[in-house]
């Protein structure tokens, strides 16, 4: 009688094997472990100032006061926001953070989509300068930036050589003009451009497409994560931008959200359940971002890395 042979443990269809599941290692334990308390020490400053921002004032200045509020103090976000004009802080900043990912993100990728996939004498000179910029501390570029806005020919009363009035200062120019494109952006979409097959450029142009539109219809498409990455980064730098801001405008038609929450530091000392408050508030748009982004975010940085 012939028997019939059964498939050996662990084997699952025509010589498929199933991977036996092993037990994590003490490395991957102990990566686990370190991976975790770094986390929780990331997110312990953010819990902290949701909490404090519930407090009265008196509780947070006792030396007795517990890390939980003993009377939540939700009003203080109305208190807050009844201090200062934070749904004009809070447009100017989204103004200004939605401007610069628009321009950074499509003169950006035009920029690195010439560099990787268009030949063309100096393109590598170009490249290294990009290079050169990334290498500049973002600090010693603003005197820089700041004469040249204050002395814009035939701006704010100035005359063709910049003299005599304001130029941009003092004016939406000023805000969103100087950071409207980031070195970083244009070596980030150079390196994901020059990833994509050249097939696919060929056949495009066998089927008639110009440049721009083998840009817009064939390329740019492929390159998600380097798009959603440049638009968080710049609108993050853009929102959380005080110094420039700060710089550059004296009205609070103009002032910006990061601007705005200084008023909660007075003679006396600042306000801290309104400033953390404030503080709570400026952080949710980004983070809201990041939760919707963050699976091309991460996936534009991973990739980034392995070219």
């Amino acid at each position: 009688m012939a028997t019939t042979d059964l498939p050996a443990p662990g084997i699952v269809g025509k010589g498929r094997t199933r991977a036996a599941r092993r037990p994590p290692t003490a490395g991957r334990i102990a990566l686990y472990v370190t991976l975790t308390v770094v986390s929780l020490l990331m997110v312990v400053p953010f819990v902290w100032m949701v909490l404090t921002s519930l407090k009265t004032p008196v509780e947070i200045a006792s030396q007795d006061a517990g890390l939980l509020p003993e009377h939540w103090k939700f009003g203080n976000y109305l208190d807050a926001l009844k201090a200062a004009p934070f749904a004009t802080y809070a447009r100017n900043s989204f103004v200004i953070a939605i401007s610069h990912t628009v321009l950074n993100v499509v003169v950006a990728s035009m920029a690195g989509y010439a560099l990787a996939r268009i030949r063309f004498r100096g393109s590598e000179v170009i490249f290294y300068l990009f290079i050169a910029a990334l290498m500049i501390p973002t600090y010693t570029k603003v005197l820089p930036e700041f004469l040249i806005v204050r002395f814009m020919p035939l701006a704010g009363g100035n005359d063709i050589l910049g003299q005599g009035g304001s130029g941009w200062l003092d004016s939406w120019w000023a805000l969103i003009v100087p950071g409207a494109v980031t070195p970083f952006a244009v070596f980030l979409f150079r390196q994901f451009y020059l990833d994509l097959p050249v097939e696919l450029e060929e056949a495009a142009r066998l089927d008639g497409l110009g440049e721009f539109r083998i840009y817009a219809r064939i390329m740019t498409p492929q390159v998600k994560p380097a798009l959603t990455t440049v638009a968080l980064l710049t609108f993050e730098s853009s929102w959380n931008n005080f110094l420039w801001p700060l710089l550059v405008t004296r009205t609070d038609s103009l002032r910006v959200i990061q601007v705005g929450l200084s008023i909660f530091k007075t003679e006396n000392g600042p306000q801290w359940h309104f400033l953390m408050a404030g503080t709570t508030l400026a952080t949710l748009p980004m983070v809201v971002l990041f939760l919707i982004g963050q699976r091309y975010f991460v996936q534009g940085f991973a990739t980034a890395g392995l070219k």
